[in-house]
């Protein structure tokens, strides 16, 4: 049940200093409510409890005290794990200390480094060594790729990271590479699983000492198998075979010419090997790998072309007001409607058989037949070499030129990252391959020569 409690006697109001009468409840002066008025604090001081400690049991643990202090400046009491009887995370039992004598002391098998501090032994390793011992141990060797998408984890021969799983970008996937005075960029596209096209840019000198550049872009075959194969090889055999031979003083036309008998024979070869070789590409055709070809010669005052199969060289003054010109024709169902007259150049590339190639590289090709032109340009402009992946998205020498930055022939790498990135921006249907070869020469007057083959 409640209580109430009695209000201590006041001498005076607080409010008026009036002496209130006995048993007031408000003053009699100022109407001051002296129920409201606290105790006094003379009348309940406030004690300071304190518990004497008590007597510790017999068997307690007589516990060490530290030099430490807790938030209320009590000694903290200090608990080694042998103070008291268990086992440790191994399941032994614990050694209980003798009189007198630290814990670090002990007949206890430290860690290194342990009797320093006190610690106690662990039975199992520290997790936390454990597992950097465990990364290290599967750091990958120096020289071993190394996967872009978790950073630590090895790649396998298949291309796919041993650690998380991640497919690893193909070094073909996107390529590009400069020289001096030519540059040239190549890219899987947005559409296949991998880049078939491959490009070699070089230059040498010819007998006088004047320079010679070279350009080689190859196109695999899809239908084919290992069509990536394919243009890599021709690539390689065409600027090998170049670089041998125009030093020795060959004119660059019959350069270019046996450059793609070369290229030929590096793909007929190809197909010589084994079934097994194949076992990778199944899902594929089991014909002869095939590419196409086209490259472009800079020697002195010449340019030569030469090629087989869709691939095309365009011709990009460096005054735009001049024309432009494309420089190849291609072995196709459609330029072969379009010279035999049956259709008009835009009838036959609307064709869905107009892409349908009739000469390419590759054991199951027919009659070799490498074409070559050579050229001499009368003012200084830009080659375009490139695969069907960009003209496809800048078909005429005038869509071309538009494509082409204005300064290409001082940043030929940008400008083909440009072009990449047009065709790119255009569907990315194909893999995309283009090199360029600025052509510097000194105006003569109207006109140029030209020679076919």
């Amino acid at each position: 049940m409640s209580q109430s409690h009695q209000q201590p006697a006041l001498s005076k109001c607080p409010g008026c200093a009036e002496p209130p009468a006995a048993g007031d409840l408000f003053c009699g002066a100022c109407g001051y409510d002296l129920s409201a008025v606290p105790a006094r604090p003379d009348d309940r001081p406030t004690m300071a409890i304190t518990v004497p400690p008590a007597a510790p049991a017999a068997g307690a643990v007589q516990w060490p005290a530290a030099a430490e202090t807790d938030s209320s400046d009590l000694p903290a009491p200090v608990h080694h794990p042998a103070d008291l009887p268990g086992t440790d995370s191994g399941g032994r039992p614990l050694a209980e200390p003798e009189h007198g004598q630290p814990v670090a002391e002990q007949d206890v098998d430290p860690e290194p480094g342990a009797a320093d501090s006190g610690d106690f032994a662990l039975a199992a390793p520290d997790p936390r060594t454990a597992e950097h011992a465990a990364a290290s141990a599967a750091a990958p060797a120096p020289g071993t790729k190394v996967c872009v998408a978790c950073r630590s984890g090895r790649v396998d021969p298949d291309g796919y990271c041993e650690n998380c799983g991640h497919a690893q970008p193909r070094e073909r996937d996107h390529m590009e590479q400069e020289l001096d005075a030519v540059a040239a960029v190549s890219d899987r596209g947005l559409r296949h699983h991998r880049n078939e096209d491959s490009f070699a840019v070089s230059s040498t000198a010819l007998p006088d000492g004047s320079p010679a550049v070279v350009a080689i872009v190859c196109d695999g075959v899809s239908s084919a198998s290992r069509p990536d194969e394919a243009s890599a090889a021709a690539a390689s055999a065409a600027n090998e075979a170049l670089l041998e031979s125009l030093p020795r003083g060959t004119h660059p036309q019959q350069a270019m010419h046996e450059a793609i008998v070369a290229a030929s024979e590096a793909v007929n070869a190809l197909a010589q090997e084994p079934a097994g070789a194949m076992e990778h590409d199944a899902h594929r055709h089991q014909n002869a790998p095939a590419c196409t070809l086209v490259g472009a010669i800079a020697a002195g005052e010449l340019l030569i072309v030469g090629w087989v199969g869709d691939s095309r060289v365009y011709w990009v003054p460096e005054d735009r007001t001049r024309p432009t010109a494309r420089l190849t024709e291609d072995d196709s169902w459609a330029a072969q409607m379009v010279a035999a007259g049956l259709m008009n150049e835009a009838e036959a590339y609307a064709d869905e058989r107009a892409h349908a190639i009739t000469g390419w590289l590759g054991a199951d090709a027919y009659e070799l037949e490498p074409h070559t032109a050579a050229f001499k340009p009368d003012r200084p402009g830009l080659v375009v070499v490139c695969t069907d992946g960009l003209w496809n998205y800048a078909e005429s020498a005038e869509e071309m030129a538009a494509a082409v930055p204005a300064d290409a022939g001082e940043r030929p790498l940008h400008a083909a990252q440009v072009l990449v990135g047009h065709a790119l921006d255009g569907g990315g249907h194909d893999n995309v391959t283009v090199a360029l070869l600025p052509f510097a020469v000194r105006p003569q007057g109207a006109g140029s020569a030209c020679e076919t083959a």
